[in-house]
């Protein structure tokens, strides 16, 4: 046995799972599709129908991120993050489309302290103690 045994950390996913309901007679035309080649599987037509979708709204969705003021993509909050504005007497209004990581070092105490409100788009990354901790302010 080596002495240089390094433990890795888990890599976060940089995707979310969803499930949807389709129709049988849908769901025979993508497999169709799939089996002449045009899709390697399901995951990849239901991707890409979904990305000419949004393609299609990226003006809207363009507008509605400005007006919302939404923070776009990855937005990571440390916990030296929230202590800086514990420390400058403030509190956050997180708003994020995409992902937002509130970090496992985080205590349910600091969070309560200093997030307000948080509505994300996408998917929130959290210890469940601080979600449960931020219930009453996760929209």
């Amino acid at each position: 046995m080596s002495d240089k045994v390094q433990e890795l950390r888990p890599k976060a996913a940089d995707s979310e799972k969803i499930t949807i309901n389709l129709g049988y007679v849908d769901l025979g035309h993508v497999d169709l599709l799939v089996q002449e080649g045009f899709y390697s599987n399901r995951t990849d037509f239901i991707r890409t129908a979904i990305r000419n979708q949004l393609d299609r709204h990226n003006d809207a969705v363009k507008q509605s991120v400005a007006r919302h003021q939404l923070d776009l993509g990855l937005r990571q909050y440390s916990r030296q993050d929230l202590e800086t504005v514990r420390a400058a007497g403030e509190t956050l209004h997180i708003q994020v489309l995409g992902l937002a990581v509130i970090a496992a070092d985080v205590s349910p105490e600091l969070a309560r302290e200093t997030i307000a409100s948080i509505h994300v788009l996408g998917a929130l990354q959290a210890s469940p103690a601080v979600k449960a901790a931020l219930s009453d302010r996760i929209r």
